[in-house]
């Protein structure tokens, strides 16, 4: 699994519930600007990782497993 992966099964898990990124964040009790492209990326230029906290209240909030998450939202290798 890849960064890139990751925050693309992020957006299809999305688009699946009919929201935008920002829909999902607040679907899940998070700030709405969680998942902008901006906070994707650190001060010194380097990809970040969605926390594990953030990962687990977006599943619990859409009643996914982290399989069925892989299954279903997450692209094929890059």
């Amino acid at each position: 699994m890849t960064n890139d992966q990751l925050w693309e099964a992020i957006i299809n898990l999305a688009k699946w519930l009919n929201l935008s990124c920002s829909g999902l964040a607040k679907f899940a009790g998070l700030d709405p600007t969680t998942f902008n492209k901006s906070k994707r990326i650190n001060r010194f230029g380097e990809k970040r990782w969605p926390a594990t906290y953030t990962l687990a209240k977006v599943l619990n909030a859409a009643h996914l497993t982290l399989g069925e998450f892989a299954t279903r939202f997450m692209p094929e290798k890059q």
